[in-house]
C-alpha cells in the first residue's frame, strides 16, 4: 500500500519511518494553535451540510499567521467538497470558489493567509495529500492539515494536526509525501474568551451540579481520553506485528520511555496505595461529618432565636393592652367631669331668673297699695 493509504488506516499513529528529506521542513518544528472561532465554524459547517450523514465529511480552509514556530489559526471558511466514499481517488473541490473567498477575506484582514485546511474526518484519508498539493499551489507554502472531530460523544481534545513530510523510501529510493503529527492546542484571545464563555455556560451548566459532581465528570472524561490513546497505541503495535506497518523508531522510543516511567506495582506498593487512599477518604468523610454537624447546630440556634423572639412579642402584647385600657378610662373620666359642669350653669341661671320674677311681682303689688 502507498504511504497515504497507510496513514489512512484506522489506528495508525504515524506512517513508517524512512529517511526524511531535509531537517527543517515546514511544520516539523511548529506548534498549531486553533482558536475557538474555527471550531465553531467547522461544527456549523458540518451541521448545515451533513447533519444526518455519518460516513461523510466536510472540508474548509484555515486562515492565520505563521510566526516563531507557531501556526496561529484564527479564521476559516467552508469550501464545496465532494468525494466518492467507495473510491477515495474520486473527489472534487471548487478551487475557483476557494480563491475568490480567500481574496475577499484578504480585503478584510491582510495579515491572514492560507495556512492549511481542515476536515471533519474523523480519520485521515488518502486524498488528503492531493488536497494539500492543491492548497500549496494556491498559498505558495506547505499547508497544515487539521482533523476536527465534531461528534458529540468525543472526549478530550477533538483536534489532530498534521504536516506533509517528504521522505525517501530506503528500498525503492523514491520520494513519497506522508502526513506526520504536529503538537496542537486550543488558544483564544481576551475578546474571544468573552464571546465563548456564554456558549460554554449554556452547554455545560455547572451551577446545577456540585463540586464533587464536576470533579467526577472531569476524571471520567480524562480516563476516557486516556483509554482512547491506549487503544490507538495497541492498534498501532498490532499493525506492526502483523507486518502491515513498518516500525517507527521514534514511536518505539517514546513507548519505551512511557513504560520505564510506570511504577513497579508489587504487593508493598499496592498496600501503600490502599493506605493512602483510605487516609484520604477518611479525611473527606470526617470533613463531611463536621460540616453536617455544624449545619444542624446552626439550624437549632436559628430555631431557638425564633422562639425567643415570639416569647418577647407575647410578653409585650398585654402591657400594651393595659396601657391602652388605662388611657381609655382616663379619657372617659375627663368626659364625665366636663358633662357635670355644663349641667350646673343652667340651674344657676334659672334661679336668678326666678328671683327677678319675684322682685317684679313685689313691685307690681306695691303700686296699687300706694295708690290706695
Amino acid at each position: 500500500p502507498t504511504s497515504a493509504a497507510l496513514s489512512a488506516r484506522p489506528g495508525a499513529m504515524e506512517p513508517s519511518g524512512p529517511a526524511t528529506m531535509g531537517s527543517n521542513q515546514p511544520g516539523q518544528n511548529e506548534d498549531v494553535v486553533v482558536h475557538p472561532l474555527v471550531l465553531l465554524s467547522a461544527a456549523d459547517h458540518y451541521r448545515r451540510v451533513l447533519k444526518d450523514a455519518k460516513n461523510r465529511r466536510v472540508v474548509g480552509v484555515l486562515l492565520g499567521t505563521r510566526e516563531r514556530g507557531t501556526v496561529d489559526v484564527t479564521n476559516s471558511f467552508a469550501v464545496p467538497f465532494e468525494e466518492d466514499p467507495r473510491n477515495p481517488a474520486v473527489w472534487f473541490l471548487d478551487h475557483n470558489y476557494l480563491e475568490s473567498m480567500y481574496w475577499m477575506f484578504k480585503k478584510v484582514n491582510t495579515r491572514e493567509n492560507i495556512v492549511g485546511f481542515y476536515s471533519t474526518g474523523p480519520k485521515v484519508k488518502e486524498n488528503d495529500l492531493a488536497i494539500s498539493d492543491l492548497l500549496r499551489r494556491v498559498s505558495k507554502t506547505d499547508p497544515i492539515f487539521v482533523v476536527i472531530d465534531v461528534r458529540p460523544d468525543v472526549e478530550g481534545l477533538p483536534l489532530n494536526a498534521y504536516y506533509v513530510s517528504s521522505e525517501i523510501d530506503p528500498e525503492t529510493k523514491t520520494v513519497t509525501r506522508v502526513l506526520r503529527h504536529m503538537p496542537c492546542s486550543v488558544g483564544a484571545q481576551e475578546a474571544e474568551e468573552v464571546g465563548v464563555e456564554p456558549l460554554l455556560r449554556d452547554v455545560n451548566d455547572k451551577s446545577k451540579e456540585g463540586t464533587l459532581a464536576s470533579a467526577v465528570r472531569a476524571k471520567v472524561e480524562a480516563l476516557g481520553a486516556l483509554a482512547g490513546k491506549l487503544t490507538e497505541v495497541r492498534d498501532y503495535l498490532q499493525l506492526v506485528l502483523d507486518g502491515s506497518l513498518t516500525a517507527n523508531n521514534q514511536i518505539m522510543y517514546n513507548l519505551q520511555d512511557i513504560f520505564n516511567l510506570l511504577p513497579q506495582m508489587n504487593d508493598d506498593l499496592a498496600s501503600q496505595f490502599l493506605v493512602k487512599s483510605n487516609d484520604t477518604y477518611l479525611v473527606l468523610y470526617l470533613g463531611a461529618l463536621v460540616r453536617s454537624v455544624l449545619a444542624l447546630h446552626n439550624l437549632v440556634l436559628n430555631k431557638i432565636s425564633y422562639v425567643d423572639e415570639d416569647r418577647d412579642d407575647g410578653a409585650e402584647a398585654p402591657t400594651a393592652a393595659a396601657a391602652a385600657g388605662a388611657k381609655k378610662s382616663e379619657e372617659k373620666k375627663d368626659d364625665e367631669g366636663g358633662a357635670g359642669g355644663g349641667d350646673g350653669a343652667p340651674a344657676e341661671g334659672a334661679s336668678e331668673e326666678k328671683g327677678g320674677a319675684a322682685e317684679q311681682t313685689g313691685d307690681g303689688e306695691g303700686k296699687p297699695s300706694g295708690s290706695s
